[in-house]
């Protein structure tokens, strides 16, 4: 079997597209602001989920963005949840679909990782100044 990317080249393709969803300035101070201690972890981010996974053909962008705000709410995983939630307006999410993303884990999940998530969604949106 050939592989088909360098690890580099995964890594490369992966910084694009980290930047383009979630803003060139949030990932290049991510970056900037990493310990060698955690400089691994981004290098790993960036490279498998990014670089490896949303580089993938078989979702769309929005769906992969939407799929990520209901598992983040399932961990309650809250500074990632606001961090995707922005990516998720980038990639055509409109507020009323992550509301709805929102709804639906309320039911699967629970209705205080719900709650806890509408309301870090809904400062995030108001941060970006986007109407809810």
């Amino acid at each position: 079997m050939e592989l088909q990317h360098t690890h580099k080249e995964t890594f490369e393709d992966g910084l694009a597209i980290r930047k383009e969803v979630l803003g060139a300035a949030h990932v290049e101070r991510s970056l900037a602001n990493v310990s060698e201690f955690g400089r691994p972890m981004q290098e790993l981010v960036t490279e498998y989920c990014w670089g490896a996974v949303w580089s993938r053909d078989g979702l769309e962008r929005k769906t992969r963005s939407m799929l990520n705000l209901a598992m983040l709410t399932a961990l309650n995983r809250g500074h990632e949840l606001s961090v995707h939630v922005k990516g998720a307006i980038n990639n055509g999410v409109t507020p009323e679909e992550i509301q709805e993303v929102l709804m639906q884990t309320a039911i699967y999940v629970g209705v205080p990782a719900a709650l806890e998530s509408f309301r870090i969604a809904e400062a995030t949106l108001k941060e970006m100044n986007v109407t809810v």
